[in-house]
């Protein structure tokens, strides 16, 4: 079991972006906690593979080694796990949630709540994933941003902030 490893396929054009040595969060593998790896390889070719949905994508294999404290509760052999691979980190980031973002006058825009008002701001972004993006300006950390504004929601608009 000490020389299991994971091989994931993953679309080519995410392989790209993947490095030896980038860390790994393995989840849904039948455990409570994430197991933890790194990359190894990301092998050179890439294969043609049929979705679900019946499209031809193109696939790439990362091989991702077990951290030696995973070792220790490993699964099987062929066995199902979902990876997190890690392609970018940062300190110190503001960031916002995607269903937050918009695009207004062509560029990207979130609503701010200002005391009693929503304020039309302009942002520009960095690095984004599907839940969340890097802000580089146009917000400061501790700003209260609009989620899923809807259509009908402008600039100055009268708002009351709701606490879930």
């Amino acid at each position: 079991p000490s020389d299991l490893e994971v091989e994931v396929d993953v679309l080519s054009t995410d392989a790209v972006r993947i490095r030896p040595g980038a860390a790994v969060f393995l989840e849904n593998w039948g455990g409570a906690e994430a197991l933890h790896g790194k990359v190894r390889l990301v092998e050179p070719a890439a294969f043609t593979k049929v979705s679900a949905l019946g499209i031809e994508e193109q696939r790439v294999n990362v091989i991702i080694d077990f951290d030696t404290d995973s070792k220790d509760i490993l699964p099987g052999d062929g066995y199902r796990v979902d990876a997190a691979i890690v392609i970018w980190e940062g300190q110190d980031v503001v960031k916002v949630p995607s269903g937050a973002l918009f695009r207004a006058n062509d560029q990207w825009s979130v609503f701010v709540a200002r005391k009693d008002r929503a304020v039309l701001t302009p942002v520009s972004l960095g690095h984004r994933n599907d839940m969340e993006a890097e802000v580089l300006s146009g917000l400061v950390e501790g700003d209260v941003v609009i989620v899923h504004p809807g259509d009908n929601l402008q600039d100055a608009t009268l708002i009351s902030i709701r606490n879930e």
